[in-house]
């Protein structure tokens, strides 16, 4: 999969080697529920969210036909993080009824298709996509991650690459892209947001550094630790003084943002690969939820994404 100088073959899914599909399940699930007008089956349930989920994970097959897939489940917080900031994503509401009631049939979807479900007790969907798009990368298996988190950003690499479902030019983000994003090296991400916090994990960020600021700053000297060592270079007295006061806010976020990626990896490729799809059980599955027309016909007619 790589050529004669080490590198990843650039190209297309299908060229260059095996590629691992990693989708973060919850988010795409939500994302789904939100895009899709209200949707019943014949006896009422809510089926919109199915329904979406199912034609977005079809368009993601598609286009980039990976060889090995995964939808990765949140399982609960980390209990880390909660004891390092109790607040931690606190100010997230609790799932909709209407989409809760939903979440079997997906799984259920899956099942039917040989597809995998992934979770963890206790832990997190992030942490657990990081650490297997390590470990599929460290045996040199091309990686994508479906997620629009910006948590994401700080594993890209040249074996690790991001499909923000936001980005509608279906890129496969690289460092490039990164770089265009946020101003800094994927290396740079966890540093960056804890400069700048993230709200929607309810973390704070340094007090009154933004996006910019802090962009310049790691610019400028690469790393919050040589930040702090070389303060008596930055300018402004005011700037300097919120830095080092927020030094041990900067430990605790850094902790936060940082994927959790020693989570022990028991499952094999193999495993990983999607199995024939239990054809009966998806009539079934589409009768109940009246889907008369199987979803995802349209997906066909998706283009190939290209992949990093």
């Amino acid at each position: 999969m790589a050529g004669s100088d080490g590198q990843p073959v650039a190209g297309n899914a299908g060229a260059g080697g095996p590629v691992l599909l990693l989708v973060d399940g919850h988010a795409m699930a939500y994302r789904a529920f939100h895009a899709i007008p209200r949707l019943t089956s014949p006896g009422g349930e809510p089926t919109n969210a199915i329904w979406g989920f199912v034609k977005m994970l079809g368009k993601l097959q598609s286009g980039l036909k990976p060889d090995y897939l995964a939808v990765v489940w949140d399982a609960g917080l980390s209990a880390a993080r909660l004891a390092a900031l109790p607040e931690y994503k606190a100010q997230r509401p609790p799932m909709p009824e209407s989409l809760e009631r939903q979440m079997p049939g997906m799984e259920a979807w899956l099942g039917a298709c040989g597809i995998v479900s992934l979770r963890e007790s206790g832990v997190e969907a992030d942490d657990w996509i990081g650490a297997l798009a390590m470990w599929a990368s460290a045996a040199r298996i091309r990686v994508v991650i479906a997620s629009a988190d910006k948590d994401f950003m700080q594993l890209v690499s040249e074996w690790v690459g991001l499909l923000n479902p936001n980005d509608k030019s279906d890129t496969v983000w690289t460092a490039e892209q990164v770089r265009q994003k946020t101003g800094v090296e994927p290396a740079q991400i966890v540093d960056w947001l804890s400069l700048i916090g993230d709200r929607v994990d309810n973390i704070p960020g340094v007090p009154g550094v933004g996006v910019k600021t802090a962009t310049d700053l790691l610019q400028r000297f690469g790393s919050y630790e040589c930040i702090l060592k070389r303060l008596n270079e930055i300018e402004s007295e005011s700037l300097r003084e919120r830095l080092r006061a927020a030094a041990e806010i900067m430990k605790r976020n850094r902790n936060l943002i940082r994927l959790q990626l020693e989570q022990r990896v028991e499952i094999t490729l193999d495993q990983l690969r999607a199995k024939p799809s239990d054809e009966p059980r998806l009539r079934d599955l589409y009768a109940g939820w009246g889907f008369k027309n199987l979803p995802g016909t349209a997906v066909e007619e998706s283009r190939q994404m290209e992949l990093f």
